[in-house]
């Protein structure tokens, strides 16, 4: 799943990438509010983590203009959005959330906290109670990053779990290659020409070949009675 860190403090924001890469995101960074709006046109992303104190403006004013965004495809403002900013008043927290945010964390904070907040949201949005995804006979343990299916508990590359994961959170739905290079791979990321086609390759060995459909031209689909 793909997240983008909108923070002008490089240190903060690199801590914050490393932790969220570790628990299995593609993450992307930009510094200013200027920038994130291109990008948040250009590309799709699961959940934004926003500071409000930006060089260029509130990030306020960028939670306001995504939510108030057109449809397109996936509705852009339902898109997640996260503040963790060293504006502590009540005032600027009211502020956040009744422009949109889905939580609201002050700096300092701990990463760990940071990316139980962010797996709660993903819940919600997913409209899900626990951190299980269950398609079928396959419990996908999105908290310890695990894969029970029947009776067997599969062992999955980080890539791997990460392509399952997305294709499990709209089981029967037909998403692109392009979406789900999209999906696990930041724009910095080099992606190989046939590296989807490989994960889902591996992912038929592990699982078995009728787990995942290919419709041609058209994309993969995870099956709902996997």
């Amino acid at each position: 799943m793909r997240v983008l860190v909108v923070e002008d403090d490089a240190d903060f924001a690199s801590g914050v990438i490393a932790a969220l890469e570790q628990d299995g995101y593609a993450c992307d960074t930009i510094p200013d509010a200027a920038g994130a709006r291109l990008m948040l046109e250009c590309e799709h992303f699961n959940l934004i983590v926003l500071d409000i104190g930006l060089a260029d403006g509130c990030g306020v004013e960028l939670l306001r203009w995504q939510r108030g965004r057109p449809p397109s495809g996936r509705t852009p403002d339902d898109v997640p959005v996260v503040v963790v900013s060293a504006r502590d008043t009540v005032e600027d927290r009211l502020a956040a959330l009744d422009s949109g945010c889905d939580d609201y964390l002050v700096k300092p904070i701990d990463k760990r906290e940071l990316t139980a907040r962010i797996r709660t949201v993903l819940r919600r949005a997913e409209g899900r109670g626990t951190s299980d995804i269950v398609v079928g006979s396959m419990i996908i343990d999105t908290l310890r990053r695990t894969v029970r299916f029947g009776d067997i508990n599969v062992e999955l590359s980080s890539r791997e779990f990460a392509l399952l994961r997305v294709l499990a959170a709209r089981p029967g739905s037909v998403l692109s290659k392009g979406q789900l290079e999209n999906a696990l791979y930041s724009a910095s990321g080099e992606v190989e020409s046939n590296a989807i086609e490989v994960h889902i390759h591996n992912l038929r060995k592990k699982l078995g070949e009728r787990v995942i459909r290919t419709l041609r031209g058209a994309g993969y689909a995870l099956r709902i009675d996997s």
